[in-house]
């Protein structure tokens, strides 16, 4: 049940990117750190989470939860500032944890090449190794990662004994027990126990949310295969499906009001908005939903791209450039010193390097050979996701904040 966060960069403001892609990469540093090259494999969009709540109750000025990284391929060879300290290693204590238990599900089901006895004798070492030492790691900041892997138990013997009919809430509460505990644990981390309880609340409604739209994306599936789906076996339809997730995405958003953040922009898009999308990912659009334009599409059409807008006019006070000086990729601006280029060789070494790790295609990126910035083919193909961009469904800023100044990022033009 990874990846029911899944921000846009069309989405998220500069600063907001920033700090995102800091979480992201200090989670895959913290379980390098802590378990080894193998543990970056359970790097996931909501694992993160846990290291975003715990930032943002603490103090601002605190800046001992930054480091400088190494370059890295999916960064286009550069450094950044990541996240480090007692989130991050929370944050990677609880995705390793949890991602042993859905190796764990997969050669139990039998799913696909864990069907295959050594492949599943080999799933099966890993995750023992993962289970010590997530349980290791969490107990260096005071978490006790049994409550995942008693949740995962039960689990099990909750849809054993389920019978046909019962409420689908019965199959969530092992998922909600989980994501309560370690959304709990960040308030007893950055030192603010009067958050706990209000984060609980948050935890175990998110934990419902991704069990019941893990489930709705995979019925289909599940039908096919002949697998096991919450859904089907207690007989809750869509709609019920729906109301439930809706539910609990707005009752995220109350219980987010009672928590005390020092910075509630990163996480109010996250557990706000991006909870709201993803819904609307799987069941489509409410019919109540407002309509909306992101910030960096004011000033255009009603529904007018972006990429679209006519050019920025140059600023009074700079110069234009001379028609005569040539513009646009692969020529340096005026006034810049031209980065010094690869060899062939060495140009052709990081080409393949960047192609393999897909920087090419999705990432802004330094090319390989003039070491000039150049954006991914995606984006400067207009290549994603076709409701990448669509705003529908997130303008409910007044329902679900106090004010305006956490929505910095998000494409709501609010007024409130």
């Amino acid at each position: 049940m990874f990846g029911i966060i899944r921000p846009c960069r069309h989405r998220l403001s500069e600063h907001l990117q920033t700090s995102w892609m800091a979480h992201l990469c200090g989670l895959c540093l913290a379980l390098r750190d802590d378990h080894g090259q193998l543990a970056r494999t359970a790097t996931n969009y909501d694992g993160l989470i846990i290291s975003v709540l715990v930032e943002a109750q603490a103090a601002r000025e605190d800046s001992s939860r930054r480091r400088t990284a190494g370059p890295c391929p999916l960064r286009g060879m550069r450094t950044a500032s990541v996240a480090k300290g007692e989130g991050a290693r929370l944050a990677a204590a609880v995705s390793l944890a949890l991602a042993s238990v859905k190796i764990r599900d997969h050669v139990e089901d039998r799913d696909g090449v864990f069907a295959r006895r050594p492949v599943a004798v080999g799933a099966r070492a890993v995750t023992r190794r993962w289970d010590r030492q997530s349980t290791g790691s969490a107990s260096t900041v005071g978490f006790d990662t049994a409550v995942l892997l008693d949740a995962a138990h039960r689990q099990g013997e909750l849809e054993r004994s389920l019978r046909p009919g019962g409420s689908v809430l019965l199959v969530t509460e092992p998922t909600e027990t989980a994501t309560s505990a370690a959304f709990a644990h960040t308030a007893v981390i950055a030192g603010r126990p009067g958050n706990a309880a209000p984060l609980a609340e948050a935890g175990r409604l998110f934990g419902r949310l991704a069990h019941l739209l893990d489930a709705a994306e995979d019925q289909a599936a599940d039908a096919a295969s002949g697998a096991w789906n919450p859904l089907t076996a207690t007989g809750t339809d869509r709609a019920e499906a729906e109301r439930l997730c809706r539910d609990a995405v707005h009752g995220i958003r109350l219980a987010l009001r009672e928590v005390e953040l020092t910075d509630r922009a990163l996480v109010h898009v996250l557990l706000a908005h991006e909870t709201e999308r993803a819904v609307e990912r799987v069941f489509g659009h409410s019919r109540h939903t407002a309509s909306c334009r992101r910030p960096e599409a004011a000033g255009t059409a009603s529904g007018e791209h972006p990429h679209q807008a006519p050019p920025q006019q140059t600023p009074p006070d700079q110069a234009p450039v001379p028609p005569w000086v040539p513009q646009g990729p692969g020529f340096t601006p005026p006034g810049e010193k031209p980065p010094n280029p690869r060899n062939l060789l060495a140009g052709c070494a990081m080409w393949a390097l960047m192609a393999c790790s897909c920087q090419l295609l999705c990432c802004d990126h330094n090319d390989p050979f003039s070491r000039e910035r150049r954006k991914g083919f995606c984006e400067r193909h207009d290549v994603d996701c076709p409701d990448c961009c669509d705003c529908s469904g997130c303008c409910d800023c007044c329902n679900c904040c106090d004010g305006c100044d956490c929505c910095d990022g998000c494409c709501c033009d609010c007024s409130c």
